[in-house]
């Protein structure tokens, strides 16, 4: 394939972190990308050239433009952790060079060559030779969630305990958690901010949905915390819905936050918890954790690759937007409930 010089893609505006965070709604593109033209990168010895498929919208990569996340933005760099593409090129190292031709899932990483383009560069370690039975929408979804979910349900299963909680219920990430739930006899706990998202999730598996905006909330929240008495909360939202279910769950509970969605401060209510009921408050981070467990990355690879194969998993699609159209259109597109939204160059 002749690879052109130039390639269009979405540019970050903005450089490094931001010093007024503003939460985790996408309020227009033109506060932190441009539409614009650059040269198509040179991969490295160890990575690998991709044409981008189809690229992936997570959280994260809100909170990446908008300089709040773990990693500084780079001014002039395509946006974008994930995608779907074929290979086209590498560096010369063998194992990039045994990529090129095929399609993968990839990772951007640190690479700042991000898949909001129309090629991107990753670390050829960051990408995953797909089966020919995973939809692209699947493949562009591949790491991000899949990995996580299968990463912090071992967390649960490690525990011992059957009942665990999780907020943002209705998110990709908190569906797949539940279907591994469901399969296992475990029993989730997750709240979501809008009842017509309740039977959906107890269909999938969820054995308690909270609305948190109900205003028996708290009330039902107590009464479930102490029919479960769950220790694993996995939190995505942090803010004042977190520090009530902290503060709700039994002695031994351990809180994993992997997300700040609600920009509000979080407060621990009563700090003795840590000290007396022995709780505990740690993070996750995906790419952190696939570096400390090597041997357990290649299992949950495949793993995820057989569920969205046989049908146990499935990404739900609220948009497929062109590139040449993703300024006008993701923000209304992202505001959109239970689905992910993608971008096509």
């Amino acid at each position: 394939m002749t690879v052109p010089s130039e390639m269009k893609a979405l540019l970050l505006v903005g450089d490094g972190y931001t010093r007024t965070p503003s939460g985790s709604v996408l309020e227009a593109m033109e506060l932190y990308l441009e539409p614009g033209s650059i040269a198509v990168p040179t991969p490295g010895p160890s990575q690998v050239l991709i044409k981008v498929s189809l690229a992936s919208i997570n959280p994260s990569d809100v909170a990446f433009i908008k300089g709040q996340y773990g990693q500084p933005r780079a001014k002039g760099q395509p946006a974008g952790f994930e995608g779907v593409g074929t290979v086209v090129a590498s560096g010369d190292e063998p194992y990039p060079k045994s990529l090129i031709s095929k399609r993968v899932a990839f990772a951007t990483g640190v690479s700042n060559w991000g898949s909001w383009a129309e090629y991107a560069v990753a670390e050829a370690a960051a990408c995953i030779p797909l089966l020919d039975t995973v939809r692209d929408e699947d493949g562009a979804a591949m790491i991000v969630n899949p990995i996580t979910a299968l990463a912090m349900f071992d967390i649960v299963k490690q525990e011992g305990e059957k009942a665990f909680v999780m907020t943002a219920g209705a998110s990709q990430l908190c569906k797949l958690i539940i279907g591994l739930a469901r399969e296992e006899g475990f029993r989730p706990i997750v709240t979501v901010r809008r009842d017509d998202q309740i039977a959906l999730l107890k269909e999938l598996g969820a054995a308690h949905v909270l609305n948190e905006k109900a205003p028996d909330f708290k009330a039902a929240l107590r009464e479930v915390m102490k029919a479960e008495q769950p220790r694993i909360f996995l939190d995505a939202v942090t803010g004042p819905l977190a520090s009530a279910i902290f503060d709700a769950m039994p002695k031994r509970s351990r809180w994993i936050i992997y997300g700040r969605l609600d920009p509000e401060a979080t407060v621990i209510r009563e700090p003795g918890q840590l000290i007396f009921q022995h709780k505990h408050i740690e993070g996750f981070w995906l790419s952190e954790w696939m570096r400390q467990f090597r041997d357990r990355r290649g299992p949950a690879i495949l793993e995820a690759q057989k569920r969205f194969s046989d049908g146990r998993w499935s990404t739900d699609v609220t948009a497929v937007v062109p590139l040449a159209e993703a300024m006008a259109r993701v923000p209304a597109e992202l505001a959109k409930p239970n689905g992910k939204v993608f971008i096509r160059p």
